[in-house]
């Protein structure tokens, strides 16, 4: 728990200070969501065989934060009306909460997530060494 807890901290705020270099601004409901997707996308590697292609797991990365944008855009945005975000501009969108464009920036993404939560396993918390496939 307490791993999980640091790595989602960890997550969170690189999430967060990402969302302020792309957006300009973020809002503090961005580092739970993202801190949340940072454990998720991380512990694909302690769910599924290392033999997994890189690929497939970035594809299931993606798929986690678009999950995970929806529901948190459907609270903060929908329900509790806090307008942190709105998609409803972009093509392809579903409320406005997300899209096929902002899915793809997360497969990117989640490229460089997976490698980053693994090397951090393994050095804070002496996990198996990180090794993939692309394909």
């Amino acid at each position: 728990m307490r791993r999980n807890l640091a790595l989602g901290l960890t997550g969170g705020v690189l999430y967060y200070l990402a969302e302020c270099l792309w957006r300009g601004h973020s809002h503090p409901s961005m580092l739970l969501c993202g801190g949340a997707c940072f454990v998720l996308i991380g512990g694909l590697n302690e769910w599924l065989p290392w033999e997994m292609p890189l690929l497939l797991q970035m594809l299931l990365g993606a798929a986690i934060v678009t999950a995970l944008e929806l529901l948190t855009g459907c609270v903060v945005n929908l329900w509790l009306g806090w307008a942190v975000w709105d998609y409803s501009a972009e093509w392809g969108n579903l409320w406005g909460q997300v899209c096929p464009r902002f899915s793809a920036l997360w497969f990117l993404v989640s490229g460089v997530v997976i490698p980053l939560d693994d090397w951090l396993r393994w050095r804070w918390y002496g996990e198996e060494r990180p090794r993939y496939r692309l394909w």
